[in-house]
């Protein structure tokens, strides 16, 4: 009896399938064929698996129509598959054209600013101007109404002096600078109006104040009268009745009539 032994045949051992392995596999694949980001949700075990997946390095990348339009319908969740395929679709002719209406735009600038600050300052710097003149005219004004009438040199004769023909010739020359050792009408000293006044009258009298006063008489003050001559030291006058006199003063002032200001004339008539 031939007697034969039979070995037993045992399976090689594999890795042990588990849902996780699966959906590794599955995802693997699925990044080949694609080459795009997934993410597989792994459901059984409540674990997220998040592949970055590359195309092998010795792939060349897809650029295809075909590629681009591809749509994994299968991972679309309910909502978006229902909308893509009632989506409307949109044809456009190629040679299509838009138009666009365009309506004319006016631009209108903003006014000007007014410059409130300039218009004020002008207004102040009115005001201060109005001010100055207005103190300026009264200070003018009081002073001409405080200022003496005897400041203003007399051009007229006074009435005590009529039918003087003295006076009446020596009131010819008001106006006359005084000039120093003037005797002509372009300028006349107090010495050189007497002499030229009375030698237009023909009577001749000595060129010095102090030479005249001793060519005539002296009178009392209240015998005086209009074209007498006045003394004083170092000065001389013409006396032109009640209280004037007519004479060249000195430097700077002009003949004219004026009251006689001496303290103790000497009156003196000539002929």
């Amino acid at each position: 009896m031939t007697s034969s032994t039979t070995r037993a045949r045992h399976r090689a051992a594999r890795r042990p399938i588990t849902p996780l392995s699966l959906l590794a596999s599955a995802a693997s694949e699925n990044v080949v064929a694609v080459g795009k980001r997934s993410a597989i949700v792994a459901a059984s075990s409540g674990l997220l698996v998040s592949l970055m997946a590359a195309a092998p390095a010795s792939a060349a990348p897809v650029h295809s129509d075909a590629a681009v339009s591809t749509v994994d319908v299968a991972a679309l969740t309910t909502e978006a598959r229902a909308a893509l395929s009632t989506a409307p679709t949109v044809t456009v002719a190629a040679d299509a054209s838009w138009t666009v209406e365009q309506s004319d735009i006016s631009v209108t600038p903003a006014p000007e600013p007014v410059k409130v600050r300039t218009v004020a300052a002008a207004s102040r710097t009115a005001e201060r101007t109005a001010l100055t003149t207005a103190t300026a005219t009264g200070t003018s004004t009081a002073a001409k109404a405080a200022a003496p009438a005897a400041a203003a040199p007399a051009t007229v004769a006074p009435a005590s002096a009529a039918g003087s023909s003295i006076i009446d010739i020596a009131s010819r020359y008001v106006g006359v600078p005084y000039v120093s050792g003037g005797s002509t009408p372009s300028g006349f000293d107090c010495s050189g109006l007497t002499s030229y006044v009375f030698a237009q009258a023909g009577i001749s009298l000595p060129r010095t104040s102090g030479a005249q006063a001793s060519a005539g008489t002296v009178i009392p003050r209240d015998q005086a009268q209009p074209g007498d001559l006045i003394a004083s030291p170092g000065h001389i006058a013409i006396y032109a009745g009640g209280n004037t006199q007519i004479d060249a003063p000195k430097p700077g002032k002009t003949v004219q009539f004026r009251e006689i200001w001496q303290s103790n004339p000497v009156f003196i008539r000539i002929g």
